[in-house]
């Protein structure tokens, strides 16, 4: 488990944490023992695909998807040729009907996110084959914790979505002053038939928030 370079000073104080140690060998004994996803060498990928130089947005998950093929280390994002899950397809449509635009994807791979500078971090990186939440007894939770304050604290006009009660409470300490902070409920089935999803407008209002403080904005569906 190897944090990628351009994240390293920024965390290196937090991987010397013997809890960080700790958790890197509980999370070895896992992937021995046990099937576990993302695949090892995408466990950090949420870090590797963001430039912490261009983050402009921060999206928090949960855990990762739990089924074979799945998981590719990106809150809410799953491998190129895997089914939509109903989540993120809530997700879509709420781009779909916020920005003015035709948006029929055919992937769910969100690297293209991540590429533009959002973070998609889940609160637990690893989880066992068809057991969600199966790592939450692992200390992932005091890391990604420490990578959430770190960024609001070290930076500024950082957009968060906090999407559901979760990600709500984790993202509780983030200064509303010097960040955008979006909530809304999560977009599973449940919260969006409940009309807790969907006309949030998160997506055009980062957008919004972007430009008017001369970033550029995030291109939400792939071309």
């Amino acid at each position: 488990m190897q944090i990628p370079s351009q994240w390293r000073p920024f965390l290196e104080d937090e991987i010397q944490k013997s809890y960080f140690l700790e958790l890197q060998l509980a999370v070895e004994k896992e992937y021995q023992d046990e099937i576990c996803y993302p695949p090892k060498e995408l466990i950090f990928s949420s870090l590797e695909k963001c430039s912490l130089k261009n983050l402009k947005v921060v999206i928090i998950g949960q855990d990762p998807y739990h089924g074979v093929g799945e998981a590719n280390g990106l809150c809410f994002s799953v491998n190129d040729g895997v089914a939509i899950p109903p989540s993120l397809r809530n997700i879509f449509r709420e781009i779909h009907s916020d920005i003015d635009t035709v948006f029929l994807p055919n992937s769910g791979n969100l690297e293209h996110w991540a590429n533009q500078g959002i973070l998609l971090l889940n609160a637990t990186l690893t989880v066992r084959k068809d057991q969600p939440n199966s790592h939450k007894h692992l200390q992932w939770q005091i890391f990604t914790n420490a990578i959430i304050e770190k960024i609001a604290f070290q930076n500024e006009n950082i957009v968060f979505l906090l999407w559901g009660s979760f990600a709500q409470k984790k993202g509780a300490k983030i200064d509303r002053n010097k960040h955008l902070v979006l909530i809304s409920g999560h977009p599973s089935p449940m919260s969006a038939n409940q009309g807790k999803w969907f006309g949030n407008k998160h997506f055009s209002q980062t957008n919004d928030y972007l430009k008017a403080i001369n970033k550029i904005p995030i291109q939400w569906f792939s071309r």
